[in-house]
């Protein structure tokens, strides 16, 4: 049986009079997400990017801080946008052009912006790579792709021919407008043990670790061409379900659980980038 799900854009309607303050839902997100400990790169600035002056009324979530999810956000009276990749992602830029755009309509509209990253990444309840493997129907045993001395992703095992895992992660990619890639698989090759690694999860340490710890099948979001090829002489399966597509479950998570801790609506910004 297939664990996907094919989502549409949700929207909690249910108001709470006492509407939370940016800090006290930031300050909550914090501890959830365990922000302050969780390594990352320096661009990633998690945590309120940008706060605002007025009680939080809505949430729009999406995988990336852009002019769409900001006028998504708009669209649909959210003042606080939640992101995975966040304002800062190419370190200091001028605010003109776009970046001022994108400055001005938060300001404008009192938007507030808060992003996770690695925190969000490897959270074993609303994290990208849990929630994954669950809509593929896996259950993870054992984390994968450290970093830093955290593991951000997830592995288990399985015994399952390996053609279906694809097919599950492809009904998936395409529900995001993402066509999924995958390494040559021999015909009826099964898959006893799987590792997942949300966006650019292929690279040098990740197939390092599934040659140690004997992983067959690596589930990622994208990797440079060259691991298609690593994979290939260490016989190893890498399923490239699409960067966009594998990190739209965290933020979705997120919205939804702070919705119904807020009674506040909350909607998810579909900009699929279809890669």
């Amino acid at each position: 049986m297939c664990g996907c799900h094919t989502y549409a854009p949700v929207v909690h309607t249910n108001m709470n009079a006492n509407l939370p303050s940016i800090h006290e839902i930031s300050g909550y997100l914090d501890n959830l997400l365990e922000t302050a400990s969780t390594p990352d790169y320096p661009g990633a600035v998690n945590g309120l990017q940008l706060e605002n002056a007025s009680p939080i009324r809505g949430i729009t979530a999406a995988v990336d801080f852009s002019s769409r999810a900001i006028d998504a956000a708009i669209e649909a009276g959210a003042n606080l946008l939640l992101v995975h990749h966040g304002m800062f992602w190419s370190g200091a830029t001028p605010l003109k052009g776009a970046s001022y755009d994108r400055l001005r309509k938060l300001l404008k509209h009192d938007i507030a912006v808060y992003s996770s990253h690695l925190p969000l990444d490897r959270h074993p309840t609303f994290g990208n790579n849990a929630l994954l493997a669950k809509a593929l129907g896996f259950e993870p045993t054992a984390g994968f792709a450290e970093y830093q001395g955290r593991s951000i992703g997830v592995r288990g095992s399985c015994d399952v021919e390996t053609k279906e895992i694809v097919e599950r992660a492809a009904q998936f990619s395409r529900s995001y407008d993402t066509v999924l890639r995958s390494t040559k698989l021999p015909q009826h090759r099964r898959t006893l043990h799987w590792a997942i690694c949300t966006g650019a999860g292929a690279s040098a340490d990740t197939l390092r670790e599934t040659r140690e710890l004997g992983v067959d099948t690596l589930i990622v979001g994208e990797g440079p061409h060259w691991t298609a090829v690593e994979a290939e002489e260490q016989e190893l399966a890498v399923i490239y379900a699409g960067h966009y597509a594998t990190e739209t479950l965290g933020v979705r998570a997120i919205a939804g659980h702070l919705g119904g801790k807020y009674g506040i609506p909350f909607s998810f910004a579909r900009a699929s980038t279809g890669l």
